[in-house]
C-alpha cells in the first residue's frame, strides 16, 4: 500500500513546517490528490490517521481535494479532461494525451493552533 508511504511523507513535511512556523497542533490538513495519481483517498485517510499518531497532526481531519486529470494531444494540441492515464485524444484520436495535471499529491494548506 503506497498510501502509507505517501501519508508518512506528508507527516514529515507537516512536522518540518511546524518546527519552522512554531505551531504545535494541526486541526485540518487540506491535501490535493490528482485523479491520475493512483492514490485511493480512503486508503490514504486510513494511512494518514495511523502515520500521524504521536505527531502534531494526530487527530487532524484530512480534507482531500480532488484535482481532475488534464492532458494535451501531441497531434492536434487539444487540451482535454483525462479520467485515466494513456487516454486517447477525444478530438482526433491521434495518440495518447500527454498529462498536464492530475498526477500530483500535495499538502495545500493547514489549519493549525
Amino acid at each position: 500500500m503506497h498510501e502509507l508511504s505517501l501519508a508518512e511523507s506528508a507527516i514529515e513535511l507537516i512536522e518540518s513546517v511546524a518546527r519552522k512556523e512554531c505551531f504545535t497542533r494541526v486541526r485540518v490538513v487540506h491535501l490535493e490528490v490528482g485523479a491520475l495519481s493512483c492514490v485511493e483517498p480512503d486508503a490514504l485517510a486510513f494511512a494518514f490517521q495511523s502515520a500521524s499518531l504521536g505527531t502534531c497532526a494526530e487527530g487532524a481531519r484530512l480534507n482531500v481535494l480532488h484535482v481532475p486529470g488534464e492532458g494535451m494531444c501531441p497531434s492536434c494540441g487539444t487540451t482535454s479532461v483525462m479520467d485515466k492515464l494513456y487516454a486517447l485524444c477525444p478530438v482526433c484520436e491521434g495518440g495518447a494525451l500527454r498529462v498536464q495535471r492530475g498526477t500530483e499529491m500535495r499538502v495545500k494548506d493547514l489549519d493549525v493552533e
